[in-house]
């Protein structure tokens, strides 16, 4: 499975959990817009640090938290090797 196919099962998953109605999940969509708050974005790069085996947030000194869904993506694409 791809990571975006990944992360989006992450997020889907979460969101029935946190029982958030997540609108359509689509490259633009803000972050702010999904409905999850601090505690789902906390699960979710906690999530995917155990499935993916990276945080990109915490690699880089200069990491800024992405404001779309597809930056988010972006984000775990584009860790080096």
């Amino acid at each position: 499975m791809s990571v975006r196919l990944r992360i989006i099962s992450a997020i889907q998953q979460i969101a029935v959990e946190q029982q958030v109605n997540l609108p359509p999940l689509d490259d633009d969509l803000s972050l702010h817009e999904t409905g999850f708050d601090s505690l789902g974005f906390a699960i979710l790069v906690a999530r995917l640090e155990d499935d993916l085996g990276i945080d990109p947030f915490t690699i880089s000194e200069d990491a800024s938290f992405p404001l779309t869904i597809g930056d988010f993506i972006k984000a775990y694409e584009n860790v080096p090797a």
